[in-house]
């Protein structure tokens, strides 16, 4: 049972609702949700998508943007355990059920500055670069429910078959993350095609993770446990029989931590051409536990399943480092341009709790491509494209920490308001694909809780994320 509450550390990385790798929000700006691949930008988003070209932005002097986002996601486990018939742990030898998760992220802020002169800018940004929400199961996950079952079935073996038609089991889990972000920068044009850049971003992470499992006898077996318990002066047992519950775990844990990541950029411009790169370096991140309640694990054998949520405990959260590389051209000169891009994610060398980042093949792949239209002098359109491919495994995934290759669209524009104001509209939307999880009798059993308890997990997830922002010239 070691496993139940460990893989509840993981969960920070389930209310991600975003674009970007596993750890990282990279729609910082609504330019991007309406064009996706801005990395060969010279507009004020390339404070965070391209620095070094914030020296070739067509303004001198201080530039604003304010940015406001709305993420919207669903997660979701349709969950298949099955053991040996005959067995009785569930009814039928089979158990079903779907599990649906949500996670909201209502308001997402975002703000950028720039100073800029002729030969050189200073930039600043500040924005939510990881997590960005909440995730709650209403009725808690597969793995804890299974688990608890086959500890009941297992633990009270003495007094008979004990089926989940004799007990209810009520499960809650809620997550939420930020990881809130401050860069600053410096960016220098040396010659009138290349530019360079070199700053950090300060990370500042904050969550909280609470949950519950609860098995709680049905009349007829409380008393039964109860008779038992006073004949043999059991204590335990007579409390499983009570309001404590057959079985009962319980977690409510604030987690805490800082790093910093330094970042570099180069940037390459002859006449409508922009060829663009950036480095964020790794962040080593420990995330430090601060137990509003003390845990609950009832009975003794799921006591060392809650070590890892004792307060003062450290768990390490990397952010791994990243490249960005992008290539933009302007078709027709301030009018029509397009860009394509790639990012490579190196979440295999990013230390994450139990180790594992190592269950996964290889970092994470992004591909983006966008377009962008001036219909005049007023109006803008665009469009762009993201492809993720996350290098993802069996033994990667688990019921609170999944992910699922996908692809994303986005479309908006922006509104020339006046010559220094400009307003920007962008929703996209993710479309994911499902990843099922075979756990056999080789694998170690579902979710190894053990090997005659075999079965899948389907996960599955959707998203759509909203926005508005306006960029200003002084």
């Amino acid at each position: 049972m070691k496993k139940i509450f460990f893989v509840l550390s993981l969960l920070a990385a389930a209310v991600s609702a975003q674009a970007g790798g596993l750890l990282h929000n990279t729609n910082q700006h609504i330019a991007f949700q309406r064009m996706m691949a801005r990395g060969a930008s010279h507009e004020i988003d390339a404070v965070y998508t391209n620095p070094a070209g914030i020296a070739f932005m067509d303004h001198n002097g201080w530039a604003l943007s304010l940015n406001i986002q709305s993420a919207y996601q669903t997660r979701n486990i349709d969950a298949t355990v099955m053991t040996p018939a005959g067995m009785g742990l569930f009814p039928n030898d089979t158990f079903n059920k779907k599990y649906k998760g949500n996670a909201a992220a209502p308001i997402l802020p975002s703000a950028y500055a720039v100073y800029k002169t002729p030969k050189w800018a200073v930039s600043g940004f500040i924005g939510v670069v990881g997590g960005g929400g909440k995730a709650t199961f209403d009725d808690g996950l597969p793995l804890f429910d299974v688990a608890v079952m086959a500890g009941t079935y297992m633990g009270l073996s003495s007094i008979g078959t004990i089926g989940p038609d004799q007990y209810d089991i009520d499960g809650y889990m809620r997550g939420k993350q930020y990881i809130f972000g401050g860069q600053l920068g410096f960016s220098y044009k040396f010659n009138k095609h290349f530019s360079g850049y070199a700053g950090f971003r300060a990370n500042y992470f904050s969550g909280n993770y609470k949950g519950y499992v609860k098995a709680t006898a049905h009349q007829d077996l409380a008393a039964k446990l109860q008779a038992i318990g006073a004949a043999t002066v059991n204590q335990q047992l007579v409390d499983m029989a009570g309001e404590n519950g057959i079985a009962h775990i319980a977690l409510n844990c604030d987690q805490t931590g800082w790093g910093i990541t330094p970042i570099l950029g180069v940037n390459f411009k002859w006449k409508g051409l922009t060829v663009a790169a950036k480095y964020e370096f790794k962040t080593n991140l420990n995330i430090e536990n601060d137990a509003k309640e003390e845990p609950i694990a009832r009975p003794e054998q799921y006591k060392s399943a809650i070590e890892p949520y004792k307060h003062g405990v450290n768990t390490p959260s990397d952010i791994p480092s990243v490249l960005y590389a992008a290539v933009g051209y302007e078709f027709i000169p301030r009018k029509l341009r397009g860009t394509v891009e790639y990012h490579y994610y190196d979440d295999r060398h990013a230390d994450m709790a139990g180790g594992k980042n190592k269950e996964l093949t290889h970092g994470t792949h992004e591909i983006l491509a966008g377009v962008e239209w001036d219909i005049n002098k007023t109006f803008t359109v665009s469009a762009g494209f993201q492809r993720t491919d996350y290098g993802l495994s069996d033994k990667y995934q688990s019921n609170t920490s999944f992910s699922c290759d996908s692809y994303s669209i986005g479309l908006g524009g922006a509104i020339n308001v006046s010559k220094n104001v400009k307003v920007n509209l962008g929703y996209f939307w993710t479309t994911y694909s499902d990843y099922k999880k075979e756990m056999t009798a080789a694998y170690g059993g579902y979710n190894g809780i053990a090997p005659a308890i075999t079965g899948t997990d389907v996960y599955s997830r959707t998203n759509k994320v909203f926005g508005a922002g306006v960029d200003f010239k002084f």
